[in-house]
């Protein structure tokens, strides 16, 4: 086995090669604006840090977000392609799942990544391995209730410490756990992927609009 995650839901774009049993080589950069500038060249230093080839990655991991409409883009992409190219196939994970499994939390907890327009994306979880709510996108005052005691891992925490002031590391996402959350539910059986579709959980800022106004004459 030699997977390939990446991930691109965040402002982290973050790549790995897992060979089922450990992470062999990652990188991550965290930059909102350079997605599509990012990717391929990390992609190229892992697998030459690792000493190997595309051609000897058996499965592509990514995470399908929830994410901003551009940046999660570039990561699924990316990802159906080399699937093409290579005939792998390509396994889906919650991005908010990465960094619960990064976490390493054993007790009830919630994820939070930024949202922008003052949101975050969130989701509730048992313990690191386990999701107890579907992810969701809200603005942090309407759910702090919600969440008040509990741990709150990623950057949404840290952008709304008012809201959620039991901010827990990791801050970012990385495909290095996302990577090995992979390799887990395979050696399990295969259980668990989503399909490598983006979690937008909203509408994109560009619209199509209903009514052209006509402007040349009758």
């Amino acid at each position: 086995m030699l997977l390939l995650a990446l991930d691109t839901a965040t402002p982290a774009v973050t790549v790995a090669l897992h060979d089922g049993e450990a992470v062999l080589a990652s990188s991550s950069q965290v930059d909102a604006r350079r997605h599509g500038e990012l990717l391929l060249p990390a992609v190229d230093r892992v697998l030459k840090e690792a000493g190997l080839t595309l051609d000897t990655v058996t499965g592509v991991v990514v995470g399908v977000g929830p994410g901003p409409y551009t940046g999660l883009r570039v990561g699924l992409v990316t990802a159906a392609a080399f699937s093409s190219a290579l005939g792998v196939p390509v396994h889906g994970l919650c991005t908010l799942d990465g960094l619960a499994y990064a976490s390493g939390i054993d007790e009830p907890f919630a994820v939070a990544t930024d949202a922008r327009r003052k949101e975050v994306y969130w989701a509730r979880y048992e313990d690191s391995r386990t999701r107890v709510t579907d992810a969701a996108v809200d603005r942090p005052a309407e759910i702090a209730e919600r969440l008040a005691g509990l741990p709150v891992v990623g950057a949404g925490a840290r952008l709304y410490p008012e809201a959620f002031p039991d901010a827990r590391d990791p801050e970012h996402q990385s495909a290095a756990a996302l990577a090995a959350l992979a390799a887990e539910k395979l050696a399990a059986g295969g259980e668990g992927f989503l399909d490598p579709l983006p979690l937008y959980l909203r509408r994109p800022d560009a619209q199509v609009p209903k009514n052209y106004k006509v402007v040349t004459p009758k």
